[in-house]
């Protein structure tokens, strides 16, 4: 069966030399501002988001993408799009909008501005294999763009070809061969139409492989066999039901979901979640508290939506627009204010960390509802989560999570190994006037421990705070280096110098375009929710890279 997306690869890439392109705005949005967004619109142009930093959204027709720094985000017209973002350092975000014009042979004033069916080979997101490289390159076409000079503003011209060619270039290493276009495109087709009978079949035909051939590639790709894929998205998105509070009967949510045998899909509803659907849309209604902020991530690993959470943690709108809920109670940071919430809000179970606890607030939440303080110091992140869902009553649903993650770990592990090698890595980040390099009890582990990457000589990742200076950092002189700066104005100031120094352009990993930047958010929490957003940045930062 002849598929068009399976061999648009080529077609689309030979297509760019019958287009003309034409740069009609870039902006640049920095920490001069606070916020920055595009309404809900119909888009006429093509439009091009360069994150640098920051933290926000993008929806396209309806799709809900989170945007991530050192991405390229590309939207053709006629979709409809709205995005919001903040929390900028200098780097910022760039937004380029620009025209697509057809070569038909006609003269230039004559060939006419793609407005609709936009044959531009890459759509969405695209992780940029040098931030840095792009980031200065939208800087000098910002600062060209604006010249009085017209050579200068024919020079910018130029340069947004040169940019172009770099995201199409980037797009086109992580789209790999036809086959893993193919697979990326039946693995949407599940998401799209999970209600409808699937079987390997049918989704081997959409791939436009033979359905032996399909079955292996689609888990050596994604670690799920296509079946297992779509019963875990089908189980979720009937979890996403049964949290609305009892709204739907556990019959109708089946049928739904695209089960038709209620027998069956308790079987399957229990091997995803660890317990059967309807102790699920019991639980789901009971009412557990996240008491401080690393809490979320780990109540999220236990598929519990806590009821309410600290206002000033950047995930808490995130849960809600990820989660469906705006049910999710803003909790003050003044103690006594909070307690006093908490009370209002007649929670069934509280969730906090023994260590930012004390014995008189420890007293005072337990007379609110029960509450278990998480040993925080002396046990690692697994521990916390099991000890969680001992208190909870959800020790199958803990376990099951944690199989899940040894064997996506296992699978991101062989997936990155050939591009990472035998490359050292440093984490680091740079909050206020202090540089820390990240290894016990951080995002660290998941780099060491589960994905086996080798750490920097000199790194000692048993220390859960090792403060170095810009100097140690050159003499440390990491391979590859993951870097993290807080938004605050004094770890900005600091970035700042320390980009513009000579010693970061005598950095090794700098020189070979080996530096990769994380937003604070969500990465510094040491949690089980992070720590599997974390296997997945880790394949879109390296797999299938050089």
């Amino acid at each position: 069966m002849h598929n068009p997306e399976k061999d648009s690869k080529t077609t689309e890439y030979i297509s760019l030399e019958s287009m003309c392109f034409k740069l009609r705005e870039i902006e640049h949005i920095n920490n001069t501002v606070t916020e920055w967004g595009l309404r809900l619109q119909f888009i006429e142009s093509h439009i091009l988001i360069i994150a640098g930093s920051g933290q926000g959204w993008l929806t396209v027709d309806g799709r809900f993408i989170e945007l991530r720094q050192g991405s390229a985000y590309i939207c053709t017209p006629g979709q409809l799009i709205e995005t919001s973002a903040h929390s900028f350092d200098e780097r910022g975000l760039y937004y380029l909008r620009f025209d697509v014009i057809e070569d038909t042979g006609l003269s230039v004033d004559d060939r006419p501005i793609v407005k609709r069916d936009s044959q531009f080979p890459v759509k969405d997101e695209v992780i940029v294999s040098s931030p840095v490289s792009v980031n200065a390159l939208c800087e000098t076409i910002c600062h060209n763009l604006q010249n009085e000079d017209r050579l200068e503003r024919f020079r910018s011209q130029i340069l947004f070809h040169e940019l172009l060619h770099t995201i199409l270039h980037d797009a086109l290493l992580v789209q790999g061969n036809d086959s893993e276009r193919a697979l990326e495109y039946v693995k949407a087709y599940i998401e799209q139409h999970y209600q409808e009978e699937l079987t390997i079949e049918h989704l081997a035909k959409v791939a436009g492989l033979s359905s032996r051939h399909f079955m292996r590639l689609f888990k050596k790709r994604f670690a799920y066999s296509a079946i297992d894929y779509l019963t875990a998205y089908r189980i979720e998105q009937a979890q996403q039901l049964m949290r609305t509070g009892g709204e739907h009967r556990l019959r109708d949510i089946a049928r739904h979901v695209g089960y038709h045998d209620d027998i069956y899909f308790r079987r399957k509803f229990k091997q995803v979640s660890g317990i059967p659907p309807a102790a699920f849309m019991k639980y789901s209604r009971k009412k557990v508290v996240a008491y401080h902020p690393s809490n979320i991530g780990q109540l999220i690993a236990l598929q519990v939506t806590p009821c309410a959470a600290p206002a000033d943690h950047p995930w808490t709108g995130y849960y809600q627009r990820k989660y469906h809920t705006n049910s999710v109670l803003a909790l003050s940071s003044n103690d006594s204010i909070k307690r006093e919430e908490l009370r209002l809000a007649h929670p069934d179970f509280i969730v906090g960390i023994d260590c930012l606890v004390s014995a008189e607030e420890q007293a005072a939440l337990r007379e609110i509802a029960p509450t278990f303080l998480v040993p925080w110091l002396e046990n690692d992140w697994r521990v916390h989560l099991r000890s969680i869902s001992q208190f909870l009553d959800q020790t199958a649903a803990a376990e099951i999570w944690i199989d899940k993650y040894e064997r996506k770990a296992r699978f991101v592990r062989e997936q990155v190994r050939y591009t990472i090698k035998d490359d050292s890595l440093l984490i680091l980040r740079i909050s206020g006037d202090r540089y820390h390099v990240l290894g016990n009890r951080s995002l660290g582990t998941v780099f060491y421990d589960d994905l086996q990457v080798v750490p920097t000589q000199g790194v000692d990742l048993m220390k859960t705070d090792q403060q170095i200076t810009p100097v140690q950092l050159t003499a440390l002189d990491a391979d590859r280096l993951l870097l993290i700066v807080d938004q605050d104005a004094l770890s900005q100031s600091h970035w700042h110098t320390l980009m513009h120094s000579e010693l970061w352009r005598d950095l090794k990993a700098f020189r070979n375009r080996r530096v990769d930047f994380l937003p604070s958010y969500p990465w510094i929490e040491y949690t089980a929710f992070t720590h599997d957003l974390m296997l997945n940045e880790a394949l879109k930062l390296w797999r299938d890279r050089t």
